[in-house]
C-alpha cells in the first residue's frame, strides 16, 4: 500500500536555537520512500544518522523564535502482515551484537521489574505465541486515555494505573518482552488508521531473525505503518527536542491512503 504523510507544525520557542526532529519517514526494510519534502521556515538543514538507529535525525538551525514546519511525503509499503504465533524466538547466544542492547532495561522500559509477571502469567508460551499473548493482555487490560500520562511516565506506572496512550502502550510491550528475554525496540510510526491523528507508537521485537511491528493499541497493522524511527524507549526517537522548551501553536498530522 501507499502512505501520504503531511504534517504541519508551528511552534513559538523562547529564542532562537537549533531544534533537533526524528519525524522524517525512514528508508528501511518493508518500505521506500517515493516523495519526501521537508521545509522550516527560516531555517538551515543538517541531516544526520540516528546514533546506529533506524531512522535519520535533522537539525534545523533558525534564525528566529518561531518554529514553522511542514514535511510532506509518500511512503510505498511493502512490509506484510505476519502471524506472530509461527514465529519462533532466537536463542540468546544467537542474537546479533547490535540486537543485544534491546534486552536490557531502559529509562521508560524497566524490564528487569517484570520478570515475575512475566514468568507467571505468559511462561508456559514461546516466541510469537508469547509476544501476542502480551499484545493481548496489553490490550484488554490497559485503557487507552488521551491525557492520561505525561513524558515522565514509565512502564511500571503505566502498569499500575492500568491506562495510557500509544506511548505508554509501546513501553509496556517492550518491557514485558524483554522481561522474557525477546528483544523489543520502541519505534514511533504514522498510520493511516491512528485516531486522533498524530505521531504514533509501537513495540518492535526480534522473532525468527529479524523485527517485526506490533501496535498493542490495535491502530495499526506491520502492513498500515510506515516506520519513522527505532530506539530502546521514547527518549530516542522524540519527535522534537530543543533545550529552553517550545508553545505549541498548531500542529496538524494526516495520514492517507493513496493507492
Amino acid at each position: 500500500m501507499r502512505m501520504q504523510i503531511d504534517v504541519i507544525m508551528d511552534y513559538q520557542l523562547p529564542q532562537a536555537e537549533p531544534v533537533l526532529l526524528t519525524l522524517a519517514a525512514a528508508q528501511t526494510k518493508g518500505q521506500t520512500i517515493e516523495e519526501s519534502l521537508l521545509e522550516v521556515e527560516g531555517a538551515r538543514l543538517h541531516w544526520v544518522e540516528a546514533e546506529g538507529m533506524v531512522g535519520q535525525r535533522v537539525w534545523a538551525f533558525l534564525t528566529g523564535d518561531r518554529f514553522k514546519l511542514h514535511y510532506r511525503a509518500r511512503v510505498a509499503v511493502t512490509r506484510p502482515d505476519v502471524a506472530l504465533h509461527a514465529l519462533p524466538a532466537t536463542h540468546f547466544h544467537d542474537l546479533p551484537g547490535p540486537v543485544l542492547r534491546y534486552l536490557r532495561p531502559s529509562r521508560f522500559c524497566q524490564s528487569d521489574l517484570f520478570t515475575d509477571f512475566v514468568a507467571e502469567a505468559f511462561g508456559h508460551l514461546t516466541g510469537g505465541a508469547k509476544i501476542a499473548a502480551m499484545r493481548d493482555w496489553i490490550a484488554a487490560k490497559i485503557a487507552y486515555v488521551s491525557g492520561s500520562s505525561n513524558p515522565a511516565t514509565t512502564a511500571t506506572d503505566t502498569f499500575g494505573a492500568r491506562e495510557g496512550v500509544c506511548r505508554d502502550y509501546a513501553h509496556l510491550m517492550c518491557s514485558l518482552a524483554r522481561a522474557a528475554n525477546i528483544p523489543a525496540r520502541y519505534t514511533s510510526v504514522y498510520g493511516a488508521e491512528v485516531d486522533p491523528p498524530d505521531f504514533h507508537a509501537v513495540a518492535q521485537v526480534w522473532l525468527d531473525g529479524g523485527w517485526h511491528l506490533v501496535d498493542a493499541t490495535g491502530m495499526g497493522t506491520p502492513a498500515r505503518l510506515a516506520v519513522i524511527a527505532s530506539g530502546r524507549d521514547a527518549v530516542d526517537v522524540a519527535f522534537m527536542e530543543n533545550e529552553s522548551g517550545a508553545q505549541p501553536i498548531n500542529q496538524v498530522i494526516q495520514v492517507s491512503d493513496c493507492d
